[in-house]
């Protein structure tokens, strides 16, 4: 299977007059063609700064090393110009919150059909066109009206929605999605995780998952040549094919993340919590338990 993106050693840090705190340390990661990788963690665990330093959107005063390679091309350090045709083009971005890539003062259509005129070159009855497919792709009922309305006068299923098709004008063959459900109630939330499994099998882009959701990580990733990482304080802790990190973990630190997941079977007031002593553990660097699996063991 065709690697599509890598990353080596990548650390961030950001200084604070003397001090230096690091928000990811060391992280390396394969991502596959036509695949899905979950990121899982806790609030504050390094998952949504990892993904946007993947492809350059770390925040200014980011202090970033270790290497990015998109298609055997590096991303990072990389020149302005360069970095904005790789995003949208070969890279797109679902954010948690549609209010993060749409434009509140434009409407749905001429937002669908300045991103397609920039990727696409269409003259504008073509863009009109593209833009009510687009939103079809997306599974969004009456596309010939939704075009015409505002981001406001939308649900909130609707605009990420809308923010999905926007990411996918450039037909990247890689999408970022940012906790793209957790904003949403649950039924909304399930229905827009279907949406990428979907995509991901009729156009073949591969799927960077960021979630805090156990239960969203195993509805998307399941297939061969998916995997999983679960990060705490800025590393990986457990990293491998995602049936076996989400179904049958090796890690304590995952386990009891699994343990802790909410579930009609576990009767009332039993729900597990993760020991404190895991997570201010000092874990060492990831060491491999088979040939595709490694986790982290504390260090001595």
């Amino acid at each position: 299977m065709t690697t599509l993106l890598t990353a080596r050693d990548l650390s961030v840090s950001f200084r604070y007059g003397s001090t230096t705190s690091q928000v990811v340390r060391g992280v390396s990661l394969d991502i596959p063609e036509k695949s899905v990788f979950a990121v899982l963690g806790e609030s504050g665990s390094g998952k949504t700064m990892l993904a946007r330093t993947l492809i350059g959107l770390e925040p200014p005063g980011a202090i970033v090393d270790g290497t990015v390679e998109f298609a055997g091309v590096p991303v990072r350090p990389g020149k302005p110009a360069a970095r904005r045709r790789l995003l949208g083009r070969e890279i797109g971005l679902v954010s948690q919150d549609p209010a993060a890539s749409l434009d509140a003062m434009r409407t749905v259509g001429a937002q669908l059909a300045e991103v397609l005129r920039r990727h696409e070159g269409l003259d504008r009855r073509a863009r009109r066109a593209e833009a009510v497919r687009r939103l079809e792709q997306v599974h969004i009922r009456h596309p010939e009206q939704v075009v015409r309305r505002y981001p406001a006068e939308l649900s909130g299923g609707m605009r990420q929605r809308v923010s999905i098709a926007l990411a996918l004008c450039g037909r990247p063959r890689l999408l970022i999605a940012d906790e793209p459900s957790s904003a949403l109630d649950a039924i909304v939330g399930a229905r827009v995780i279907d949406l990428l499994d979907e995509l991901r099998s009729t156009t073949g882009t591969s799927i960077v998952l960021i979630t805090h959701d156990i239960a969203v990580a195993t509805r998307i990733a399941g297939e061969p040549g998916d995997r999983a990482a679960v990060m705490l304080h800025g590393r990986f802790v457990e990293y491998g094919p995602a049936t076996e990190v989400l179904h049958r973990p090796r890690h304590p630190y995952t386990a009891s993340l699994l343990a802790g997941e909410p579930s009609a079977a576990i009767p009332r007031g039993q729900l597990a919590t993760v020991p404190p002593g895991l997570r201010d553990a000092d874990w060492g660097p990831l060491q491999p338990v088979s040939d595709d699996h490694w986790i982290c063991e504390e260090a001595v």
